[in-house]
């Protein structure tokens, strides 16, 4: 399996500083951070951690889950996946992820909603970034719609 690379830039002091995000591999894009904006309600065009850690948890969820749907006997047609990524303060000093929140609306053929959530709570403990992240609480919000 490949290696992916990601390449940061930084520039100044962590309140004052800021950074660009590139996605290297891939050659998607180049994106700015900046701890004033990552730390402020309104991004304002400026990504963090907190959203790339979401981007990737998200997708890689998204994989996995299609994957046991079919597993269990069941059609993914289409799946709706978000990942929300907390940032609070860590008591042992400084900063740390306070919680993730993955929440999901799927159309599937084939699965019942008992089937559709035994597969949705299978594929959060079986997701590679889900695995990386055992340090945060992870919640599952999954429905099936029809």
């Amino acid at each position: 399996m490949p290696t992916r690379t990601a390449r940061t830039a930084w520039n100044g002091t962590l309140t004052e500083g800021s950074g660009q995000v590139e996605l290297t591999s891939s050659g998607v894009g180049t994106y700015s951070v900046s701890f004033p904006k990552r730390a402020a309600d309104d991004a304002d065009g400026t990504t963090s951690p907190e959203e790339l850690i979401a981007a990737a948890h998200s997708s890689c969820y998204a994989m996995q889950f299609s994957a046991l749907i079919a597993e269990a006997g069941g059609t993914p047609i289409a799946l709706d996946v978000t990942a929300d990524v907390s940032l609070g303060p860590d008591p042992a000093g400084g900063f740390r992820l306070t919680g993730i929140t993955l929440t999901v609306r799927g159309e599937v053929e084939g699965l019942d909603a008992d089937g559709f959530a035994a597969a949705a709570e299978a594929a959060k403990a079986g997701c590679p970034v889900s695995k990386a992240l055992t340090g945060v609480e992870i919640t599952l919000d999954a429905a099936l719609e029809s």
